[in-house]
């Protein structure tokens, strides 16, 4: 049973991360949160020590959402190849369609924190790991299973793959451009197709 106190703090939560997704974490003032949230000075910090502590929340309920919405098309997948066709799929149009609203969670976190904000870091740290052993997993099975050459290297194809994706994320968000990504998506379905395959 939820406690009163425990839906306002998630209720902070949730409408935090979308603000600090956007604007990050520099530019998120009190006011912001105060403002979306309705609440008074008092009644955050009743339930937060400080603004480091909202952001803190607030990025792992943003790549929570996000790891959640990619198991659940990954999970209705069966074969290796469909999972990560799965996987690309989810990211298309993701430059002009997040999950949350700023973009990529993982993405805008990791540029802003690199080196100055080491508590952010960790936590943006701790989702690349998991996101890349995700990957990894699911390209380790499908060498396993045979459907996969058994010479490739799951751990370096999962970070090509992954670099790809942000990295074409990156670029479509900052050109408009959609289509980068989109492009970079389908040479990657391409790869696997062509270069995983027994």
């Amino acid at each position: 049973m939820f406690t009163k106190s425990d839906i306002t703090r998630q209720a902070i939560i949730e409408k935090s991360a979308p603000i600090f997704n956007t604007k990050g974490y520099s530019a998120t003032t009190m006011s912001d949160i105060l403002l979306a949230t309705g609440l008074t000075k008092g009644g955050v910090y009743g339930n937060f020590e400080s603004k480091d502590q909202i952001a803190i929340e607030a990025f792992e309920h943003s790549i929570g959402k996000l790891l959640e919405a990619l198991r659940f098309k990954i999970k209705k997948e069966n074969t290796a190849k469909d999972k990560l066709f799965a996987i690309l799929s989810f990211y298309k149009n993701y430059s002009i369609s997040p999950l949350t609203a700023g973009g990529c969670p993982l993405l805008n976190t990791a540029i802003e924190s690199d080196d100055n904000l080491p508590f952010l870091k960790i936590k943006a740290q701790k989702a690349l790991d998991e996101l890349l052993g995700g990957l990894s997993l699911i390209i380790r099975k499908g060498i396993e299973s045979k459907e996969f050459r058994d010479d490739l290297d799951a751990q370096k194809e999962a970070t090509l793959i992954f670099s790809v994706i942000q990295g074409g994320l990156m670029m479509s968000k900052l050109t408009d451009n959609p289509k980068i990504l989109n492009g970079l998506l389908e040479n990657l379905k391409a790869t696997i197709s062509t270069q995983y395959l027994r």
